[in-house]
């Protein structure tokens, strides 16, 4: 599986957390965007490739909220631009797998 593969994704509303032993991000609507095995978001500040890290994610669908662990498999930009972050989840339940996917193809294209 690659982060390469995502399906199309989706914007986020809410804002989303991201933590990290490092880090702990709020991150804006505008800068996450949710696949069905990870997501990708733009930090001020650059992460470190294969750190693990924990995201938790609010559905537009049933305001449940989801957290998943995964790790990070891309960092690229500055500190100038900002940095592009790729995620690929790790160890969901089938469960939560579902979740995730209909968070994915939700025609809201809001979480």
């Amino acid at each position: 599986m690659s982060a390469k593969k995502f399906v199309s994704g989706q914007t986020f509303e809410k804002p989303v957390t991201v933590v990290a032993r490092q880090a702990t991000l709020e991150l804006s609507a505008d800068t996450v965007s949710i696949h069905k095995s990870g997501i990708e978001f733009r930090s001020p500040s650059p992460f470190k490739e294969w750190s693990e890290m924990v995201v938790s994610l609010q559905s537009p669908i049933d305001g449940t909220t989801l957290s998943a662990n995964g790790v990070i498999v891309a960092c690229s930009g500055s500190k100038h631009a900002g940095y592009h972050v790729s995620m690929l989840f790790t160890d969901l339940t089938p469960q939560a797998q579902n979740r995730l996917k209909v968070m994915a193809r939700s025609p809201l294209g809001t979480i």
